[in-house]
């Protein structure tokens, strides 16, 4: 047993025993940018995408009832498609000011602090993923490395030259088909320090949510036009760190994602056994042009070290096929849910596109309103979405295994009881847990102040079976487990967003009070978030200023 097991039954238990260092301050003054910067590498626009027409987003959502209409799919992609999902996943979108009951309010109306929009959610709001573009021959820009810089909507050249060979190599001989035939890779790393300086040993679980809000996004967005995403979380993590040129330690690749050219030739394959063994083991390139740091003094984590560690370990040693499968998530009902079970309307979105969803994505922060109920079919839709949620990476290529599973802590839905239930996606139902109000539980169980949960129609829990999932595939699956609760968080943004509710998901609660109030404590379901839905109060000051 490595120490995953101990990192995770620690952030489960982190609301009745604080993690190292306890006597941690944040010193916002000294934070760190939302985002790299590379002072002197060359910048490239990327094209606009306002003519690029919207999709509905409903075949991202709801895939196994929703397929992608004929007319949206692509025969792969182009830089007008990739520049749009960028921007509509990780870009800067717009400046928001609404009133609302985060602690930062008082800071948003200066422009140093301004809270700036993206379609894609972020743990504490902070962003630390990067996005690198490995681009071969099949792209129309000459082949390199480029860095997605979210605030200018462009890319930086970090290197010259087809470095995809050097990805593949890297994946391995046994990576997915689709991997291995691929001549464009996104190369997804995270820069600790962007996200530590808040969180610190707390971090890594951070973190590995905003791999899976990212990655996500892009599935969400690229579904309805055909196009397949599917992460690779396995590989020779070092050689990819020294290819981005950067310290593994301070900056990690937690995942690359192959994407197809539209018009591109098949790229020939490594034969089986030769993964890492077809390019010049004598020539490494690697990035020279290194991020400015904008922090003056940069701490160190124990715990964040140990789980760097502990996930580096056999990075390259993918998992036989089906190892995942002992780790799924349980199909029937928990031990503790009795009759009645409450039967929900067939799960329907409306014709949203994906980039208005996206758009209109954002955090409640304390303004929902009890006095407008949900319907039951919002619900359903909701729940719904967050269960069909896959991360679909090499240890599923087929998207069919289930690692969440989804609770309901009822509030104020129309025809719906109060009380804690357990969804079964696959009667759309709600199996009764615990009865009654639920309000105070929740806002008791809240470590902040920011979120008005009593009011809230619903407060969605999704739990992994954690240590499952690290008896199944090692450490490393720490990222795998805990970026599937992220993704989950996407989908239900996106899915309330696309109904015109209000949402907002939290990490700062306690999950052992969750576990004990769920009937979850014999087994090793861990809730991993807390998602709450509902209205907002009509008429809050609010101020939008849209860039893209």
């Amino acid at each position: 047993m490595g120490y995953a097991h101990e990192y995770a039954h620690a952030v489960l238990h982190r609301g009745r025993v604080p993690m190292e260092p306890t006597d941690h301050v944040v010193d916002w003054a000294d934070g760190p940018r939302k985002g790299k910067f590379y002072p002197d590498a060359p910048v490239f626009a990327l094209p606009g995408t306002e003519d690029l027409a919207d999709v509905p987003v409903a075949p991202g959502l709801l895939p196994d009832s929703v397929p992608a209409r004929d007319a949206d799919r692509a025969p792969g992609f182009t830089l007008p498609l990739l520049s749009a999902m960028l921007r509509d996943s990780y870009g800067l979108t717009g400046r928001r000011l609404g009133v609302q009951a985060n602690t930062d309010l008082a800071g948003l109306p200066f422009h140093t602090h301004a809270n700036w929009s993206r379609g894609t959610a972020g743990g504490g709001g902070l962003y630390p993923m990067g996005i690198h573009w490995a681009s071969g021959p099949s792209a129309p820009l000459t082949p390199g490395l480029h860095h997605y810089d979210v605030q200018r909507h462009a890319l930086q050249r970090l290197l010259t030259g087809d470095v995809t060979d050097r990805v593949r190599d890297a994946l391995g001989a046994d990576a997915p088909a689709d991997a291995l035939d691929a001549d464009q890779y996104l190369i997804l790393s995270v820069k600790y320090w962007q996200n530590s300086f808040k969180y610190n040993s707390f971090s890594f679980h951070v973190v590995c949510t905003d791999l899976g809000t990212l990655v996500q996004t892009w599935r969400l967005w690229a579904a309805p036009r055909g196009l397949r995403i599917a992460p690779v979380l396995w590989f020779d993590e070092p050689r990819l760190n020294e290819l981005l040129g950067v310290p593994g330690e301070q900056e990690a690749v937690f995942g690359v994602v192959p994407l197809h050219w539209a018009g591109g030739p098949p790229v020939r394959r490594p034969a089986a056994g030769a993964g890492r063994a077809r390019t010049d083991p004598g020539h490494r390139p690697a990035v020279r042009h290194r991020d400015s740091e904008r922090s003056r003094t940069l701490l160190d984590f124990d715990a964040l070290r140990a789980m760097h560690t502990a996930t580096l370990a056999g990075a390259a040693d993918r998992p036989a096929p089906g190892a995942l499968a002992a780790a799924a998530a349980p199909s029937g009902p928990p031990p503790a849910a009795t009759a009645p079970r409450v039967a929900l309307p067939g799960p329907v979105l409306p014709d949203t596109g994906v980039r208005r969803a996206l758009r209109e994505r954002r955090s409640s922060f304390g303004r929902f309103d009890a006095r407008r109920r949900v319907a039951p079919g919002e619900l359903s839709a909701v729940l719904a979405a967050c269960a069909q949620t896959r991360l679909a990476g090499d240890t599923d290529p087929s998207g069919r295994l289930r690692l969440a599973r989804v609770y309901a802590f009822v509030n104020h839905v129309r025809d719906v009881e109060q009380g804690a239930y357990a969804y079964d996606p696959d009667r759309g139902e709600l199996g009764l847990v615990d009865a009654g109000p639920q309000g105070s539980f929740l806002q008791r169980n809240y470590f902040l102040a920011n979120y008005n949960l009593e009011q809230a129609a619903a407060v969605l829990v999704p739990t992994v079976r954690t240590t499952a999932v690290l008896d199944a595939v090692g450490d490393r699956g720490y990222r795998l487990a805990v970026g599937t609760a992220g993704a989950v968080a996407q989908s239900f943004y996106v899915a309330a967003a696309a109904l015109g509710l209000g949402a907002g998901v939290a990490l700062g609660f306690d999950n052992v009070s969750y576990a004990e109030r769920l009937g979850l404590t014999e087994g090793d379901e861990a809730p991993l978030l807390i998602m709450a839905l509902g209205h907002e109060r009509p008429g809050s000051a609010d101020f939008r200023h849209e860039i893209a």
